[in-house]
């Protein structure tokens, strides 16, 4: 999938704008009086997410590696005038200054990170002590989601305990699980399928 190409199409798909409003409902729930304050949403695309959560957080930073996805978000926040979404287009493993936010949160992001070891330890270095990360990505499937894109080879979504446990790993405790949203897509044998979508919420432990 070219990111780039998609990103001026992406918020006509009234699906991605669902599943963005749902997820950001279930985060302004959990968020609400926790003193989360300085937000990172990591591949945010054109910011649907975020713009839900826009009153949320009094800064939110959105980063992403597509030049087109952050086009279109400036456009979207210049447009809305809103000052405190902060769009960053993200150079190849650039890193934030450590300890710079409460909570971090990304949306069918995770399944196109390669090494999950380097993103988990990134997301415990720029997280401050007991923040929050928000994990909203596939349930592990076998591989019809992406079968029309020929050159997918990632991940497969993810099953619950692997993932838990490899986040135990780099310092986060488990807090919450759930099942947010299914996708429903036509697969290459033209067969209509669900992809149910998780959120998983750890924290980081000191």
């Amino acid at each position: 999938m070219s990111f780039d190409n998609n990103a001026k199409n992406w918020d006509d798909d009234p699906k991605k704008v669902e599943r963005a409003s749902i997820l950001a409902k279930i985060i302004s729930k959990f968020s609400k009086g926790k003193s989360l304050t300085n937000a990172l949403e990591f591949g945010c695309g054109t910011g649907l997410l975020s713009f839900c959560l826009k009153n949320d957080f009094s800064e939110i930073t959105l980063a992403d590696t597509s030049i087109g996805m952050i086009d279109v978000l400036k456009k979207k926040i210049e447009s809305a005038k809103i000052k405190h979404l902060k769009p960053k287009l993200l150079a190849e493993n650039e890193i934030f200054e450590d300890k710079s936010f409460d909570i971090t949160y990304s949306l069918m992001t995770l399944h196109h990170i390669e090494d999950l070891n380097d993103i988990f330890l990134r997301f415990n270095k720029l997280l401050r002590p007991r923040g929050y990360l928000c994990i909203a990505d596939l349930v592990k499937e076998d591989g019809d989601f992406h079968s029309k894109e020929s050159n997918f080879n990632l991940h497969l979504g993810f099953e619950k305990e692997l993932l838990v446990k490899k986040l135990a790993e780099f310092g986060f405790s488990y807090v919450d699980y759930q099942i947010f949203y299914s996708i429903e897509k036509t697969t290459d044998n033209n067969e209509i399928k669900k992809f149910p979508l998780f959120l998983l919420i750890v924290q980081k432990e000191k």
